[in-house]
């Protein structure tokens, strides 16, 4: 049997150690937000051949210093292609930076024909209102999860229940942040996405570890709070990792098809996931159970 109780400086090293990294990458990196929040334009030309996505982000960010997502989309009736670059900014371009743009593009891409097709200014308001509400949403779900595990779980202590599965949620939440940070991914609504299925998904396998503890509470009475947490993380440890290995092989599927395909809303939301489902699992089973026996401990001495 695993002793997470007793190995629980080791399983909380490893998570200060990851979001040490994180701290050290967003001081580094800072945070990037997209053009979603932070306004901007958006810039779209029509073109032949292949083009370089890569080569054309870098090229664009050189010419204009301006956080720069680059696209290429095609129409699947008309097989006509397009490739969009999302610029954030306070502001749209003047023409002399379009100037520079149209030559520089054409001159890396002599072959492609290059037309400028569209040109458009994404102002930040709708997107600053919806990265509120996200937080909001977000902050509400903890919330409502720390209530119904309260009264869910009276037999344990439902309360510190609560607020422990709430520190694995924000354990989880800052783990997916960082992993934004840290690929250099801006921040966007896949952040949002992530982050509240990932909320959902962490306080489910959290859940399904208290409901063992409450089962094995009556077998337990004559043994200490710790070896009841223990046996029962060793008893729905199988069951955690089984949903995680499988959850996690569908999502890097999805990354690798959308890897293949160059289709980066969908990378910039199944590589943070991937983070977010190990992260998820790793929280519940090895920082949830070993801090509520701490927080158990901890009341024990002070009653006595």
């Amino acid at each position: 049997m695993i002793k997470f109780y007793k190995n629980r400086k080791i399983f909380f090293a490893i998570s200060l150690i990851v979001i040490m990294a994180g701290v050290i990458s967003l001081i580094i990196n800072g945070v990037d937000l997209s053009i979603q929040f932070k306004g901007g334009a958006i810039i779209k030309y029509s073109y032949t051949g292949e083009i370089d996505s890569k080569m054309a982000e870098k090229k664009v960010s050189e010419i204009l210093n301006r956080s720069t997502e680059v696209q290429l989309t095609e129409d699947l009736i008309t097989h006509s292609k397009k490739i969009v670059l999302n610029l954030s900014g306070n502001s749209g371009l003047e023409a002399g930076e379009q100037e520079r743009l149209d030559k520089a593009l054409k001159d890396e891409f002599p072959e492609s024909n290059l037309t400028l097709a569209e040109s458009n200014v994404v102002e930040p308001f709708i997107g600053k209102r919806f990265l509120t509400n996200g937080m909001i949403a977000i902050a509400l779900t903890s919330l409502f999860i720390i209530l119904y595990v309260r009264f869910r779980f009276k037999r344990i202590s439902g309360m510190s229940a609560g607020v422990i599965g709430l520190i694995a949620l924000l354990h989880d939440v800052m783990i997916v942040f960082f992993a934004f940070v840290i690929l250099k991914m801006p921040i966007n609504d896949s952040f949002i996405a992530v982050t509240l299925t990932i909320i959902g998904y962490s306080i489910n396998d959290t859940i399904v570890i208290y409901d063992r503890i409450r089962e094995n509470q009556p077998y337990f009475e004559k043994k200490s709070f710790e070896e009841l947490v223990d046996t029962s993380i060793n008893q729905t440890l199988s069951r955690s990792l089984k949903t995680s290995i499988t959850t996690s092989i569908s999502i890097l599927i999805v990354y690798i098809l959308a890897y293949a395909y160059n289709i980066d809303s969908i990378k910039t939301f199944s590589l943070p996931m991937l983070v977010g489902i190990i992260s998820g699992c790793y929280s519940s089973v090895c920082i949830a159970g070993p801090m509520l026996v701490m927080w158990h401990n901890k009341n024990q001495t002070l009653t006595l």
